[in-house]
């Protein structure tokens, strides 16, 4: 009988310690992308909601529409319509759907950096290879440091 209990305490201690493991790698991700956000929000629209760029890009993440469709597509749940990403938080579940498209390390074939999310955001899906987002990184990279 103490045979079972030993093992059903041993079981439970090892489930808790994966389950604690896992939200606590989670939270890191989560805590590292709402810096890698921040710093986002800041470059395209030093935080103004209501920016509308050269060439209509809305919010403060200053999205395109294409990039909106893409992240639509990917997770039909967001719902809504393009201007919607003029709201933070709209606008982070479409980055965030966008991101488990195309920022992958299947797709990549290496794991993914917060350069890469960036450089995707600023220069769509293949942006991590195209020397014209370079120069956005940099400015995220400053961001960062601040």
């Amino acid at each position: 009988m103490w045979y079972n209990y030993s093992m059903k305490y041993c079981a439970i201690i090892v489930f808790l310690t994966i389950v604690a493991t896992l939200e606590g790698s989670e939270t890191g991700k989560v805590s590292r992308h709402v810096k890698l956000l921040a710093a986002m929000c800041e470059v395209e629209s030093n935080g103004d909601c209501s920016k509308i760029g050269k060439v209509g890009e809305l919010g403060c993440y200053q999205i395109r529409e294409c990039f909106w469709q893409d992240a639509l597509e990917h997770d039909p749940s967001i719902g809504g319509e393009y201007e919607d990403v003029i709201d933070r938080e709209y606008a982070e579940k479409c980055i965030y759907a966008y991101w488990a498209r195309y920022a992958t390390e299947k797709r990549l074939g290496r794991p993914v950096t917060d350069e890469d999310r960036a450089r995707m955001h600023n220069g769509g899906p293949n942006g991590h290879k195209k020397t014209s987002t370079i120069k956005y990184w940099n400015k995220i990279q400053n961001e960062l440091r601040d």
